[in-house]
């Protein structure tokens, strides 16, 4: 028998689900590879079928998926593709979550509650998932969650560098929403070199997606203030936030926030509401009905396409998100390297 050899030249494979093919589209551009088709069926009971139609035997697999409504639904597309990778041999799959799923959900604040954060990263684990790529975590301790490496991103040098160039730093005072948000304003402040104030707010205990904002700790008199949170969902805090600046004289204020969940009522609160401008990226998709005046949507698809190569690399995604100065230009030639690439490949 001729001596056997193994083949060691790894092969990256990107694995799209049906949540938000934009996002999955544009990262494949940026790559230069094309999602591996596959066919996706849900069946008039509800129950999700899934099957690719190449071989991904000893491949490095990306599983790319946006958690919008309904949540549930594209939770369980993701796990179904990944168990059906790790039943046909992929090496290594790492889940790409840019908005992870129940993120809200990390402790127990009362006595019978779930910690569901924990469940989605067991539930991925149970699945066959060997790493998970996430953007701005509502809380960093859901890194712990899961047994295997977490790559945690930031979508600060995007949000940032647009404010920095379109808007006068001199005049821009950050402000935390509310204490939770304090480390995060602290960071855009770092990074702007710009002050920082605090709203403190309580919510009601009795009613949920309710607050009421109570003051205002610092100076915002005459300035440009901006919200910065890690999202926005309903819009009733940030918006509630930015009525309290504009009583403490603040003259113009503007939001800023990773993923636009955009629930209910959000879209109209922030068009009535007094923001001059709600900067968020594309985490997640934006329904047509949501995609007012206001909104200015930023590419994360840069980032993700960078982490992923890293990962695949086997080079350091810490080293990525460190790298200031330089990573911005990178993502700024990759955005500008996506409008000269053929329209958005179908999945």
């Amino acid at each position: 028998m001729s001596d056997l050899t193994s083949k060691d030249d790894k092969q990256l494979m990107l694995f799209a689900g049906r949540s938000h093919p934009g996002l999955a589209n544009e990262i494949a551009q940026l790559l230069g590879r094309t999602p591996v088709p596959a066919r996706m069926v849900t069946y008039a009971n509800s129950e999700i079928y899934v099957r690719f139609e190449a071989s991904v035997r000893g491949c490095d697999a990306f599983v790319v998926q946006a958690h919008a409504a309904p949540v549930n639904d594209w939770l369980m597309e993701q796990l179904i593709m990944v168990d059906a990778l790790k039943r046909a041999s992929a090496k290594r799959i790492t889940v790409v979550c840019p908005f992870y799923p129940y993120a809200r959900q990390d402790k127990k604040h009362a006595g019978r509650e779930p910690i569901s954060a924990r469940l989605v990263a067991d539930l991925f684990a149970a699945a066959g998932a060997t790493r998970i790529m996430s953007v701005d975590l509502h809380a960093a301790q859901i890194q712990g969650f899961f047994s295997g490496p977490v790559d945690h991103l930031y979508a600060l040098p995007i949000l940032a560098d647009y404010v920095e160039q379109k808007y006068d730093l001199g005049d821009i005072v950050i402000v935390s929403p509310d204490a939770g948000r304090v480390r995060t304003a602290d960071m855009w402040s770092d990074r702007l070199g710009c002050p920082l104030a605090i709203i403190h707010k309580r919510r009601d205990p009795e009613v949920a997606n309710t607050v009421a904002v109570h003051e205002v700790v610092g100076e915002v008199e005459g300035k440009t203030c901006l919200l910065v949170d890690d999202m926005i969902d309903t819009a009733g805090t940030i918006c509630l936030a930015a009525d309290a600046l504009k009583l403490k004289g603040a003259s113009r204020v503007l939001a800023a926030a990773t993923h636009p969940v955009l629930s209910g009522p959000a879209a109209e609160r922030l068009q009535r509401s007094v923001f001059e401008e709600v900067i968020v990226t594309n985490t997640l998709p934006i329904a047509k009905e949501s995609q007012i005046d206001k909104l200015t949507v930023l590419s994360i698809a840069p980032m993700l396409a960078e982490a992923i190569e890293a990962v695949f690399c086997e080079s350091s995604v810490a080293a990525l998100m460190s790298e200031k100065h330089k990573r911005a230009k990178r993502l700024q030639d990759r955005a500008a390297e996506a409008l000269t690439i053929a329209p958005p490949l179908d999945l």
